[in-house]
């Protein structure tokens, strides 16, 4: 029986006053599953056509922090020790930094890592 899911892009914001930005990474959270993950795709080349200026491992790190937020525990600061509708809430909740979330979707899946995987493909991952 297919469960509910709700996910946020994460998307990577060079010049917030341009409103450009390349999609890099997908965090999903199903409740009925106590599911709660990212997937994470930074293209360095397309991230140096919107601004050749950024670090791409600077990037890579404010991403990675997204992660560690999801797998919870003390790593991640105070906020890996929420709950994970709270960790998901925060990692939604809107903000004008560099890497940014965009609205949340919902979607239904039996499997909510495979649905994160075909998000990351579909949504994240270029083309071809």
């Amino acid at each position: 029986m297919p469960s509910p899911f709700e996910y946020v892009l994460l998307r990577v914001v060079p010049r917030v006053e341009r409103g450009e930005f390349i999609n890099a990474g997908v965090v999903l959270y199903c409740q009925e599953k106590r599911f709660l993950d990212a997937r994470l795709h930074l293209d360095p080349e397309r991230l140096r056509n919107l601004d050749p200026n950024l670090d791409p491992e600077a990037v890579r790190a404010h991403l990675e922090a997204a992660r560690r937020v999801c797998a919870g525990g003390r790593e991640a600061g105070a906020v890996g020790l929420l709950p994970p509708v709270q960790r998901f809430g925060w990692l939604a909740a809107p903000r004008s930094t560099v890497v940014q979330p965009s609205p949340v979707h919902t979607g239904l899946a039996e499997d909510p890592k495979e649905a994160l995987e075909h998000l990351l493909e579909v949504m994240v991952r270029p083309p071809g």
